[in-house]
């Protein structure tokens, strides 16, 4: 399934990907959810009124591109559909369902008398994952220069992950851009589960991927140890 100049194959013969068909928020499962386009500025809605001077779940708005240094304005007619709170403003982001790969559970579960009667987002859980975007040109998608994606397979940039998903989709290869991290709702209503989980073998060497872009760590293992990311992606530049 993978090519020899890609870090898959050096755990070969042991799988990559491995199925499962358990729900479980844990770290290498792979997911689908709609995610926002983040590296673009998104827009804001600013209510200015009702539809109708009776009407409070209805609201005429206007969506004008976010400047931080823009002072807020708040409206002069409140609506009760789209509350204006203290220095706060409605994001406007587009949004796409895409897979992500799960790499952080959400840490633990808080104890229900040290939340009571206080706000739900104080302690509602996330999962930290990374998005993948589909390398094929297609009719609405430019895709990734073959050149660049090459590079990518061999490891030399720690934002950018190559891999082969397994499952269907519009595209055969993928990349995983882990500076594209984000959280998302712990919720069957925000994720749908893929039945296919990184193996344990897949998850240590992302592991030192992730220490890598994080902390600038690259790991390299000693002569006698199994080769470790660091020596792999010295042999795929050099390949």
């Amino acid at each position: 399934m993978y090519p020899d100049e890609s870090l898959q194959a050096f755990i070969e013969p042991d799988p990559w990907w491995e199925p499962t068909e358990s729900i479980e928020y844990g770290r290498g499962r792979l997911i689908k959810a709609f995610l926002p386009h983040v590296d673009q500025n998104p827009y804001i809605a600013i209510p200015i009124g009702r539809s109708e001077p009776a009407e409070h779940r209805e609201a005429t708005v206007k969506f004008v591109p976010l400047d931080i240094r823009q002072a807020i304005r708040y409206p002069n007619l409140p609506v009760a559909a789209l509350p204006q709170f203290p220095a706060e403003r409605w994001g406007v982001y587009r949004i796409k369902k895409r897979p992500a790969l799960i790499l952080g559970s959400g840490g633990s579960k808080v104890d229900n008398n040290l939340t009571a009667g206080k706000a739900k987002w104080q302690t509602n859980r996330t999962v930290i994952v990374a998005p993948y975007y589909g390398v094929d040109e297609g009719e609405k998608r430019s895709g990734f220069n073959p050149v660049f994606v090459d590079r990518i397979r061999r490891c030399e940039y720690p934002q950018f992950f190559w891999d082969k998903l397994p499952i269907a989709g519009s595209t055969v290869e993928s990349i995983l851009r882990l500076d594209h991290l984000q959280p998302v709702g712990r919720s069957q209503d925000s994720i749908e589960f893929m039945p296919y989980r990184l193996s344990a073998k897949a998850l240590l060497l992302l592991e030192e991927w992730i220490a890598w872009i994080i902390k600038d760590d690259l790991a390299f293992g000693k002569e006698d140890e199994e080769p470790r990311l660091g020596d792999i992606r010295e042999f795929l530049l050099e390949y």
